[in-house]
């Protein structure tokens, strides 16, 4: 078993809603033993521009299957909130309802066409970072060496 990150987002509509649906869904069809959530954090749209904040939520259960199998249950409950796309006929980020994103399956390192782990932007991302540390401070990436607490050090400094 290994402890699996997930972090869950919304900027469009009920925000809350949408991801308390998506915590539900996880808690009945991913983590039956339990999970634990963060803190909710607020924040800017990343990597586009949008009128709309999103709302994030940290989530961290024990997994016990392969990390592609995650990353397939976690796409399901995302289609079955909102199928919708995440970007644009161009490929650039779009609003959405929901965006549920697998951060790290404890230590592992993957590296495939449908999934890296840990998430390879994980590092510039506050509202990952955040409430990743609130829930497993001590977390360390398994290439940079670095926690996930002096990885939101690195990031403040470069604020």
């Amino acid at each position: 078993m290994a402890t699996a990150h997930v972090n869950i987002g919304s900027n469009i509509g009920d925000r809350h809603a949408h991801i308390e649906r998506a915590v539900a869904c996880m808690s009945a069809a991913i983590a039956p033993g339990g999970l634990r959530r963060s803190d909710y954090v607020e924040s800017e749209a990343w990597g586009y521009e949008s009128e709309n904040r999103f709302l994030n939520l940290g989530v961290c259960f024990e997994w016990g299957g392969s990390a592609e199998e995650l990353m397939g249950k976690l796409l399901e409950v995302q289609a079955s909130i909102c199928a919708d796309s995440h970007r644009d006929s161009e490929g650039n980020y779009v609003d959405r309802v929901i965006d549920i994103d697998l951060i790290a399956v404890g230590e592992q390192v993957v590296r495939t066409d449908g999934l890296t782990l840990p998430h390879p932007r994980m590092q510039e991302r506050d509202f990952v970072l955040r409430p990743m540390a609130q829930l497993d401070p001590g977390w360390r990436h398994p290439e940079s060496g670095l926690t996930v607490v002096e990885m939101l050090g690195r990031l403040s400094v470069g604020k």
